[in-house]
């Protein structure tokens, strides 16, 4: 078995594509996934499995949409990705709440967008993932999932440092 972090995208969000954790480990332990957790609301999954990162996607995927009735986006790293992730971060984190990471279900063709008028914020798009930080917060932001899907032809979906972090402390935590 191993282990990976899986992210949601769109779920929970201003009351639409509404999954209560609960029913969601449920319907996670159903499909034959093992320890699985999740963490807040909004599509944080740890969990283990003898699938490949393509069929744990597509198994959940195909589970919400069966089970819920609607598409939800799946990404799904490794532990070690997910290190690998937090270690590379190119920016200064002086401040959590202006720190995040954007996931991507696969490595764009190109690597480099523009994006206009995002004042101090930067981003850096590695592989599969795109480091940002938003210097006035995220509210304000320019840079989000959308542009990115848009500009990059990917699905995306980020995650603060906090939520990060404490995804990385979880999947470690052997105490299931």
């Amino acid at each position: 078995m191993k282990k990976y972090i899986v992210l949601l995208r769109g779920i929970n969000v201003s009351g639409k594509n509404k999954i209560p954790m609960v029913d969601l480990r449920r319907l996670l332990t159903a499909l034959k996934f093992q320890k699985v957790q999740t963490y807040i609301q909004s599509g944080n999954i740890i969990l283990e499995a003898n699938l490949n990162r393509n069929d744990i996607c597509d198994t959940i995927k195909i589970g919400i949409k069966e089970k819920f009735g609607f598409d939800v986006p799946v990404i799904a790293k490794t532990i070690s990705e997910w290190k690998k992730a937090i270690a590379n971060y190119p920016f200064a984190i002086e401040n959590e709440k202006i720190v995040a990471f954007t996931f991507l279900d696969r490595t764009p063709e190109i690597n480099e967008i523009e994006i206009k008028n995002i004042g101090e914020d930067q981003f850096k798009i590695d592989g599969d993932l795109i480091y940002v930080y938003c210097s006035n917060g995220f509210g304000k932001s320019k840079i989000n999932n959308n542009i990115f899907e848009k500009k990059l032809k990917v699905t995306a979906t980020t995650r603060n440092l906090r939520t990060t972090l404490k995804l990385l402390q979880i999947a470690e935590d052997e105490v299931l």
